[in-house]
């Protein structure tokens, strides 16, 4: 029998600052505090933002093509869709060719938050990226794409390489 004080040989020490998986989540969190710290006027989530700046990008876009170009699963994409709607930010209607089908456009209203909220958003991701030095982070950008486009298929929500 060992000592109580021996700890086991399956609870050896990791560190933890050396998995990559746990340096993107504590940068996500970061991500998303600044984001929010920088929009907070406007009551809109870094998700929200996405789903409405794609809606604008692509007026008439459906929902299920929303979750795979912003990187959602289609229940998520849902409720992100039915806050955007309560808000009178974005119009859900019927496709012409299949009643099934939601069609997305954004209001006057989400146009109008777009334009107050780009600038903010703008800033946030400066000031993520402000610790690096200017050519580094090109190459983080280079890199973090890479990481998503070769692991995209891994994913619970692929989203669409652009």
């Amino acid at each position: 029998m060992r000592p109580s004080h021996t700890p086991a040989p399956s609870t050896r020490a990791v560190d933890l600052d050396a998995l990559p998986g746990y340096v993107m989540r504590r940068l996500h969190q970061i991500a998303v505090a600044i984001f929010l710290q920088e929009t907070e006027a406007s009551g809109v989530t870094p998700v929200q933002y996405a789903a409405l700046q794609t809606i604008a990008n692509q007026p008439g876009i459906d929902q299920r093509t929303l979750a795979r170009t912003v990187g959602l699963d289609t229940s998520t994409t849902a409720g992100v869709v039915d806050r955007l709607e309560a808000r009178a930010l974005v119009r859900r209607n019927a496709s012409p060719d299949d009643r099934r089908v939601r069609q997305l456009t954004p209001t006057d209203a989400g146009r109008a938050l777009l334009a107050e909220v780009i600038p903010a958003m703008q800033r946030a991701q400066a000031r993520i990226l402000d610790p690096l030095p200017a050519a580094e982070r090109r190459q983080f950008m280079r890199m973090a794409r890479m990481l998503i486009e070769a692991n995209n298929e891994l994913s619970r929500a692929p989203g669409e390489l652009r």
